[in-house]
């Protein structure tokens, strides 16, 4: 293997990486609520810092209590950063195919184009995290996946699903990370509408994924949240609502 390809695949398989479940946390079938933790906090109960490398700066998160949304939120704002908050769970996402979740945008990112891999920020994403049989995978990607668990020393997911707000592209947007094919984004909110606002959100996720990879995902594995300003070098500030896992009645 090239000096380059290498080069990019010590990158991918940290990128990867980053979407390790943590151990020895034990999962849960529910989300941990930002609402039930104390203003001041830098970790909501439950959660985990997820850190894609080390060479990238932190985004500050901290519990807030919101006035608008009457209830403790998480409180990001990225500075030329990307890190986030994650939690593993343990979900039969057929039983419960649904997710709900509300988010504050303040504003958008200059700049930031989720297709372009130079420019792939945004504000607020929202990742789900899903396991698999990588086995069936292009011989690539298993390579990809056997190099994040090597560099990691944790299981790292077959599939991320994740949902984020574009400057520019409609909702309902799939869009392919220019890293890897095993994180795919579906644009949740889009454009200038309803900035500095609680927007609410539900989706059916299982469709969405089956959309975005061509197939039914196995078990949701983990929830994260991350704010990330790293391409474009800007500074955002966005809020998060509770997360909530939802039947399909």
């Amino acid at each position: 293997m090239s000096l380059p390809r290498l080069a990019a695949s010590v990158l991918l398989a940290a990128a990867l990486a980053a979407c390790a479940v943590l151990e020895p946390t034990p999962s849960k079938d529910e989300v941990s609520a930002f609402s039930a933790n104390r203003e001041g906090d830098a970790v909501p109960r439950g959660w985990q810092p997820l850190i894609i490398t080390r060479a990238k700066a932190p985004t500050q998160y901290r519990l807030v209590y919101d006035e608008r949304a009457r209830s403790v939120v998480v409180h990001a704002r990225a500075s030329r950063s990307a890190t986030g908050l994650k939690q593993p769970l343990d979900v039969d996402a057929a039983a419960r195919p649904r997710v709900a979740w509300r988010w504050r945008v303040q504003e958008l990112i200059n700049g930031a184009d989720n297709r372009d891999r130079h420019a792939e920020d945004s504000p607020v994403r929202l990742l789900l995290f899903f396991d698999g049989d990588k086995r069936r995978l292009p011989p690539r990607d298993q390579l990809a996946l056997e190099m994040a668990q090597m560099v990691s020393g944790q299981s790292v997911p077959y599939a991320t699903l994740a949902y984020i707000w574009e400057n520019r592209q409609p909702v309902g947007t799939v869009i392919g990370s220019a890293h890897t094919g095993r994180v795919k984004m579906v644009v949740a909110g889009s454009g200038r509408d309803r900035l500095g606002q609680w927007k609410h959100f539900e989706r059916d996720y299982v469709a969405d994924f089956a959309r975005a990879f061509g197939e039914r995902p196995g078990r949701l594995i983990g929830v994260g949240i991350l704010t990330d300003t790293d391409n474009t070098g800007a500074e955002v500030e966005a809020y998060y609502g509770d997360i909530e896992l939802r039947t399909g009645s």
